[in-house]
């Protein structure tokens, strides 16, 4: 049992300690990676990797980037106009009845107790006529709602009612206390607030909040900013308080459409007329999908997201409140793993998400306006293109050079730091375990996002202990596990492949390697055929360190490009060159006039003698890239005396 005082707790911070000794951490990788970063990361075979990761983190910045303006935008000028409508609407004007609906399923009874306390006082002062409707699963939380409604002395604006769960999760619970709300037959000032058992509201947030539907008859729906009192390490605090900072950003930005992408159910409020209407219950109770692989299967949980659709559906309008804060009691499922847990409670709220996303998209840019609309088609990339930049640098890192694992640390250090003094800056505090847990979250949200897109009929609450989505079938359930794990290896290895090509990694085959697939020799290059360069480069530079490259009996042509080739590759490995070594299938090197000069025999150049027969006695020497490699076993010619020899063959004929 934890000592909090639930009743006058304040938001839980990480200690002086902890952020100090993380400061001290982050402060020295980067100038460990600054001062020692390798100088071959700015090597132009990086390239590609700067290319991929920069371009990708421009696009995905500058639309981060929009959101945050959006967000200042919507908090400094738009919301307190909003603002001072409601209040002065709301100095004059109350609803006609208010219901609330909170819902609690196995919370500690002292929470219960700090939950109501704070909400039956609220509602005492705000006067309006009220019926509490409390979803409870035990018989305690009756005694503990009773003494709260005692001690405020019964307030006569106040009646509770008690309807408890069936324990088959809280949709059915929402359900049966709306049917209850539609048989009062609330007008269309009558006002809903839904709200979690584990939620504690501040001295005057029901006047604050509600008081927008009177000053705006076409909206639809509010939701308010949140706090945490987290029982748990520093990492989980802070990691609570993050997810927080980065929904009030995203919250505030699509508030200046006047659209949202969620309303929490920590704490939302709604028509009551609109939550009553028989289709909304339906939606709120059986919410389901048609999907052409996993059939017909209801949600079990992401009723947030059920009412969110219904609304947007339909054209109402929703805004976030940011001057409004409400306080959860949050604690992970499992306080001593904290990876395991997170990722948990992610699984679900993202399979919330994906199983609402492509319907919400369907109703197109018209209904809901562009924007709303664009930030439910980049929910759908941004799984994607968020592992774009850490699969790159694992690939270059492991097949190309070790040091751009470095580069890659730099630039998770500068962006995330960046992007937590950003959020810092909106949410009036920082961190300094934000900047790891900006990745992490990123990271691992998409990864998990991949992972639930091909399989988000399995849904699991964890507090209930009750899951559902799958088959009751067990053949039926492991063939859709089956299915779900193929189509996402198909789409994770395209993804690979495609970015093994992009950074150079891999390379559409040449003619050599194609003649080499066939079992047949490389067909002989004219005069207009491209040269060889690319291929020998790539065969000197994939060689083991000192070792030597056997090229097949052919003529090859190389240039002047060669050099440029080596220098877009990391440094060559291969010390030598050897050729077929038959007589009657000899391995010749035609080279151009502006490379000739590199290549040398017994202290001559190409460029000079024209020719040479490189053997084990009479070894050449090609010098590039600051390294000296021994041809063996080949033919050098030079392309001009090559040409010309050619050229007398065909006048004899």
């Amino acid at each position: 049992m934890s000592d909090i005082n639930y009743t006058r707790a304040r938001p839980s911070r990480a200690s002086v300690a902890t952020e100090f000794t993380v400061m001290l951490l982050l402060a020295t990788l980067v100038l460990l990676l600054v001062t020692h970063l390798p100088g071959e990361v700015f090597h132009p075979g990086s390239k590609s990797f700067i290319f991929a990761v920069g371009l990708i983190g421009v696009w995905r910045y500058s639309w981060w980037f929009v959101q945050a303006i959006r967000s200042v935008w919507y908090n400094r000028r738009m919301f307190p106009r909003l603002r001072a409508q409601a209040d002065a609407v709301g100095a004059t004007e109350t609803p006609d009845a208010l219901y609330i609906l909170c819902t609690s399923f196995r919370i500690d009874t002292r929470v219960t107790f700090a939950v109501y306390d704070a909400l039956i006082r609220d509602a005492a002062d705000y006067g309006v006529p009220t019926t509490l409707f409390a979803a409870i699963a035990d018989r305690s939380d009756v005694d503990i709602i009773d003494q709260v409604m005692e001690e405020h002395g019964w307030p006569g604006n106040i009646s509770v009612r008690y309807m408890f769960q069936k324990g088959d999760g809280k949709r059915s619970a929402m359900a049966e206390v709306l049917r209850a709300i539609s048989r009062c037959m609330p007008t269309h000032r009558s006002l809903l607030v839904s709200m979690d058992g584990d939620i504690r509201i501040e001295p005057g947030t029901l006047a604050r909040s509600l008081s927008f539907f009177l000053a705006k008859e076409d909206l639809g729906a509010i939701t308010t900013n949140n706090n945490a009192v987290v029982i748990g390490n520093d990492a989980t605090k802070e990691w609570y308080d993050l997810r927080y900072a980065q929904r009030h950003l995203v919250m505030s930005s699509t508030s200046v459409s006047e659209r949202l992408l969620v309303l929490t159910g920590r704490y939302s409020a709604f028509r009551a007329d609109l939550a009553t209407q028989p289709e909304f219950i339906e939606l709120v109770e059986n919410d389901h999908v048609e999907h052409w692989r996993f059939g017909n299967f209801k949600f079990l949980s992401g009723d947030d997201k059920s009412t969110w659709f219904w609304l947007l559906k339909h054209r109402w309008k929703m805004l976030y409140l940011p001057d409004v804060t409400v306080t959860g009691f949050e604690e992970l499922p499992d306080r001593r793993r904290f990876f395991k847990s997170t990722l948990d409670l992610m699984r679900r709220w993202f399979g919330n998400m994906l199983r609402t996303n492509g319907r919400a998209i369907a109703l197109g840019p018209r209904r809901m306006g562009f924007y709303t609309w664009w930030s439910l088609i980049d929910q759908r990339l941004s799984m994607w293109t968020t592992l774009i930049g850490p699969c790159i640098a694992v690939l270059l890192t492991l097949f190309v050079r070790p040091s751009f694992i470095f580069a890659y640390l730099l630039w998770i250090l500068m962006t995330r730091g960046i992007t937590s003094l950003v959020l810092a800056w909106q949410r009036g505090r920082w961190s300094a375990l934000w900047v790891p847990m900006l990745y992490y979250n990123q990271l691992s949200g998409a990864i998990l996002k991949t992972y639930v897109s091909f399989r988000f009929n399995r849904q699991k609450w964890s507090r209930q202990g009750i899951s559902a989505g799958e088959p009751e079938d067990p053949s039926a359930a492991r063939r859709q596990r089956l299915g779900g794990h193929l189509i996402h290896t198909l789409y994770f290895g395209a993804l690979i492949f495609v970015l093994a090509v992009f950074g150079g990694i891999m390379a559409p085959a040449d003619r050599l390697s194609l003649a080499a697939m066939v079992g047949t020799q490389p067909e002989a290059t004219d005069h207009g055929a491209s040269h060889d360069n690319r291929w020998l480069a790539l065969t000197l530079a994939d060689a083991p360190q000192d070792g030597s490259v056997q090229l097949p009996a052919g003529h090859f042509r190389i240039d002047a490009g060669f050099n440029d080739q080596v220098a877009s590759l990391d440094k060559i490995r291969g010390a030598s060159l050897q050729g077929y070594g038959d007589p009657d299938d000899p391995t010749t090197l035609q080279v151009a006039g502006d490379l000739a000069p590199q290549l040398t025999a017994d202290g001559t150049t190409l460029a000079e003698a024209g020719r040479f027969q490189c053997d084990e006695q009479r070894p050449c020497r090609l010098r590039v890239g600051g390294q000296e490699v021994r041809l063996t076993k080949l033919s050098l010619v030079l392309g001009e005396a090559h040409e010309k020899t050619q050229l007398l063959a065909r006048n004899s004929q």
